[in-house]
């Protein structure tokens, strides 16, 4: 068991922390740098870890028997930070991702992707395969749609994320995406896990909308073992008994995870809410929650939208979440990337 004390305790306060451990009567060692002060004990899986998680002034607690081991936070409490050079995600700075939800043209995604850059954004977010719950929605315009985000960005200089489905296609997804997504639906697809933890692209991964927190981060620990460290999470939206949203946005998560991983996370609150008047309050309390950044879908035309219609938010109400994340931003002491 590794207990890390915080940097403010007191010499007091962690011979309190010692006193427990000793009644306990597990052997221990302390280490002592000019930041923390970090208490070894011997393994004993009949401790209830949650008694030390629980005292003042301990930052956290990590168990060696976690099954998860690279996705863990380690004991240096490093955090992950992606870094697309000119933006990062993670650590003090947020990011807002946003686009449409599906390439339909190139007069569409020129137009909301050249409207979201004049407000700040530098990473676009558009679906090339789409993963529809129904065979006869619209699926995506595929390979023809890369060719257009490709174009784009060289046009542009806008990063570029979209979805993949499939592993086979990892070979066109290398040449011009930037960040690799995997949606809710495959986050149990392992064969895909694995494949794109063999490459050092930079890869979202959703939760998905019935997966516990362990497993989530099980998911992560298959792309992390492949050698791939490069792993932003990604909060969508559980299903529950709510039926006023299309998902219950679950922003306790991001603090849990803040407690146990290094990797980032992010939220998105299009498909966890599926509605646009609902997206501007939501994302707000996501970045009070502690989340490192956004993923929002916009268009300038979301009635004629050929996907996810209805929580696709328009152009002018995007300038205002803006405006306004910049400020719940600052107020937690965050700072938003433009």
């Amino acid at each position: 068991m590794i207990i890390v004390i915080k940097s403010e305790a007191s010499n007091q306060e962690i011979e309190n922390i010692l006193t427990q451990v000793q009644r306990t009567g597990l052997e221990f060692s302390v280490l002592k740098n000019s930041e923390k002060t970090i208490i070894l004990t011997q393994p004993n899986y009949d401790i209830n870890v949650d008694l030390f998680k629980s005292l003042p002034k301990v930052e956290y607690v990590v168990t060696l028997n976690e099954d998860y081991k690279l996705v863990y936070k380690n004991i240096n409490a490093l955090e992950t930070v992606i870094d697309l050079g000119d933006v990062k995600i993670g650590g003090n700075e947020l990011i807002v991702i946003a686009g449409p939800c599906s390439v339909e043209s190139e007069e569409q995604l020129e137009k909301v992707s050249l409207a979201v850059m004049k407000l700040g954004v530098k990473i676009l977010r558009a679906g090339a395969f789409k993963f529809r719950t129904s065979p006869y929605s619209f699926q995506g315009l595929g390979k023809h749609a890369l060719d257009m985000l490709e174009e784009l960005k060289l046009k542009t200089g806008l990063k570029i994320i979209t979805e993949i489905l499939d592993y086979h296609d990892l070979k066109y997804f290398e040449k011009v995406v930037d960040i690799i997504q995997i949606g809710a639906r495959n986050m149990h697809n392992v064969n895909l896990l694995k494949a794109v933890g063999e490459i050092n692209k930079p890869v979202l991964l959703k939760r998905s909308f019935a997966a516990t927190l362990r497993e989530f981060l099980f998911s992560a620990e298959y792309i992390l073992m492949g050698g791939n460290k490069n792993v932003i999470l990604c909060e969508r939206g559980i299903r529950t008994f709510s039926d006023y949203t299309r998902n219950t946005l679950d922003l306790s998560i991001i603090p849990a995870i803040k407690q146990r991983s290094h990797l980032p996370i992010i939220v998105d609150p299009s498909h966890a809410t599926g509605k646009r008047d609902y997206i501007i309050p939501m994302s707000l309390a996501a970045i009070a929650s502690g989340a490192d950044g956004l993923i929002i879908e916009v268009h300038h035309q979301p009635e004629l939208a050929y996907s996810d219609a209805d929580q696709a938010i328009r152009l002018e109400q995007f300038e205002e979440l803006m405006k306004q994340a910049k400020k719940v931003a600052e107020a937690v002491g965050r700072k938003l990337t433009f």
